[in-house]
């Protein structure tokens, strides 16, 4: 309550120095004949220029700064928004999938939901979370891939290589996550045999590059998802000019890259 009030009284004062150097500004011009002639004129208009001055510069620091703030607001706001979209288009997938083991086998399908739920977790508390270290972004992606391997009922090759000099490397969370899963929605999860994904995380000084390669069947056309869109939307706003996403089809390969500069 005393916070609030002082505001207004700050604005008040400030609104009644505007009004002030206004009506004497007016005063000068329509009296500039007799003032004039006054000893100190000079020097009152000298610092009422000054006084003039301060007032225009506060008053174009204060909205400057004002619009700076609703920019990163509404950029916040957006982030908070696009990583929202990811943990209800992530665990769709993977309950949609663990629907049709339950019946086939519970006790794998128990198993794989308490991984699930130390995923959810994650995803959860970290998730919402503007920064997280690299280490628990690699862990995520292990679990995901982990939890994989263990509902499958058909031989697949998955490496997954990691070579990083500073795990605790800060980066917005669920950013790798989207091109994983692409990789095994488009790939892995289609593929009757030979199935395969090479996914590799390596970081050197302030530098971050996902790479994954892997095999998906030409004559399957997957819908155009959110997932992408959303990825370079969320990379956009928190690193601008600041990674560099790549893809590239050769035959029933593809590859996507993705390198951020912390």
């Amino acid at each position: 309550m005393n916070f609030k009030w002082s505001s207004i009284k700050k604005v008040f004062s400030i609104r009644v120095i505007r009004i002030l150097l206004v009506i004497i500004g007016l005063i000068i011009v329509f009296f500039n004949d007799s003032f004039g002639k006054l000893e100190g004129f000079i020097e009152f208009l000298f610092l009422y220029f000054i006084a003039v001055c301060i007032t225009v510069f506060h008053w174009l620091f204060v909205n400057i700064k004002f619009l700076i703030n609703l920019k990163n607001e509404k950029k916040k706001t957006e982030l908070m928004h696009l990583q929202s979209q990811v943990n209800p288009h992530f665990f769709f997938n993977m309950l949609n999938n663990l629907y049709g083991l339950v019946d086939k086998d519970s006790e794998k399908a128990k198993t794989l939901i308490l991984k699930l739920s130390d995923m959810m977790r994650y995803s959860i508390y970290e998730g919402q979370k503007e920064y997280v270290t690299l280490q628990q972004e690699i862990d995520f992606i292990h679990n995901y891939i982990q939890l994989h391997k263990m509902r499958y009922h058909k031989d697949i090759t998955i490496n997954f290589e990691v070579d990083i000099d500073n795990e605790k490397l800060k980066i917005m969370p669920l950013l790798f996550i989207i091109l994983v899963e692409n990789a095994f929605k488009h790939g892995l999860e289609v593929l009757r045999t030979n199935a395969f994904a090479n996914i590799s995380i390596t970081s050197k000084q302030n530098s971050i590059v996902l790479e994954i390669e892997n095999n998906f069947d030409e004559e399957i056309k997957g819908e155009k998802g959110i997932g992408l869109e959303n990825l370079s939307r969320r990379l956009a706003l928190a690193y601008p000019k600041k990674h560099e996403l790549t893809n590239a089809i050769n035959h029933d390969i593809y590859t996507a890259k993705l390198r951020l500069e912390i």
